[in-house]
């Protein structure tokens, strides 16, 4: 199991804990064991299910019990991944959303489904390094999330999950065709004053959605569609369109822009104060939030913000708080995807099996 650092320190490695072993014998058999709780290796079983998928299944789960009961193990359970007592946690949602992800996880007793991910491909163009980061989730955590880009668009998709969003959904989505412009670092404190801005921006993104769904049902509908290709009105939409994009293109090719100055406007809540105060860029964004058990779910405007090569952070305008993610600088052998099509692939099928 790959876990992250304990809240809030994004920027330390991450934790390595074995989860099963195997033995491998002559005439070509083999012994499982799993290493699970905490009574020492025991007897497993792994099922290869099709390529790319296995299975394990532990065959003693009692040696996953406690003395003490569910209390002694939720409380172990508390030390490990959190790094902290129950005592420690003071807010009363905080402890009923760990109390949820303990009794998510610990229900499946090391009887578990593995699926290959592959690592984002890469491009010139691309703003950073695609890549996995771990973000912070206020009450959640810290969560793993995997950037990636695709054209106009930045991706991240998360690779665990919490009892509000699940592993395999969209967390944020970047609009790379419309870069932000920031007040400066006084009005920045004042949250009014960036949610006019980005709340400007969305009905501006509104807008061209709208008119190119129009243009497209006109294209479709006329008898000239097929034979001319249909063109914008000078000044028009498609041509500031066409110089936004071409605008956020150069930005992104541009990998050592002008840093400004960066500050959090009041009132916005971060589980980790030691954010960068310069950034190179930021953009519109919008932000999945929803229920528990991933109940009504929507997308919320928000801002992205690049501060270097290996941080960024997005702030969610409905929640009033504030994501910071730091890259893993682990290299994984044989993790890349044999093609950008097999990757496009990969997202659909694990957001699939969220949903």
């Amino acid at each position: 199991m790959y876990l992250p650092p304990h809240d809030p320190h994004v920027d330390d490695p991450m934790r390595f804990k074995p989860l099963f072993r195997i033995h491998l014998m002559e005439r070509k058999c083999a012994t499982v064991e799993c290493m699970y709780g905490h009574k020492g290796p025991h007897n497993g079983h792994i099922q290869i299910v099709k390529k790319d998928e296995f299975s394990t299944k532990c065959n003693q789960t009692d040696h996953h019990r406690m003395s003490g009961g569910r209390q002694e193990e939720f409380r172990t359970w508390l030390r490990e991944e959190w790094g902290r007592t129950l005592e420690d946690i003071f807010h009363e949602h905080m402890q009923e959303l760990i109390l949820m992800k303990f009794i998510y996880t610990s229900q499946y007793d090391n009887c578990l489904t593995y699926r290959r991910i592959y690592l984002p491909p890469s491009s010139p163009d691309d703003l950073i390094q695609p890549g996995l980061f771990k973000g912070t989730y206020g009450s959640h955590g810290l969560e793993i999330v995997m950037l990636s880009f695709h054209g106009k668009k930045a991706k991240g998709t998360k690779i665990t999950g919490d009892p509000n969003i699940p592993a395999g959904q969209q967390t944020v989505e970047i609009d790379l065709a419309h870069p932000l412009q920031l007040p400066d670092i006084e009005n920045l404190r004042d949250f009014s004053e960036l949610s006019r801005i980005v709340l400007e921006v969305q009905e501006q993104v509104r807008r061209e959605e709208q008119e190119r769904e129009q243009r497209q049902e006109e294209e479709e509908h006329s008898p000239q569609a097929a034979s001319q290709p249909a063109s914008n009105p000078p000044g028009g939409e498609g041509a500031q369109g066409e110089e936004t994009a071409a605008g956020a293109e150069g930005t992104t090719q541009d990998k050592a822009p002008a840093s400004q100055p960066f500050v959090l406007p009041m009132g916005v809540i971060s589980r980790n104060e030691d954010y960068p105060r310069t950034c190179r860029i930021c953009f519109y964004g919008t932000g999945l939030i929803a229920g528990h058990g991933f109940t009504s779910p929507e997308r919320t405007p928000g801002v992205f913000v690049l501060f270097d090569d290996d941080r960024f952070g997005f702030i969610w305008l409905e929640l009033k708080s504030f994501s910071l993610y730091s890259r893993i600088k682990v290299s994984f052998q044989n993790a890349q995807a044999p093609s950008r099509e097999a990757f496009e692939e990969m997202l659909k099928n694990i957001q699939s099996l969220a949903t």
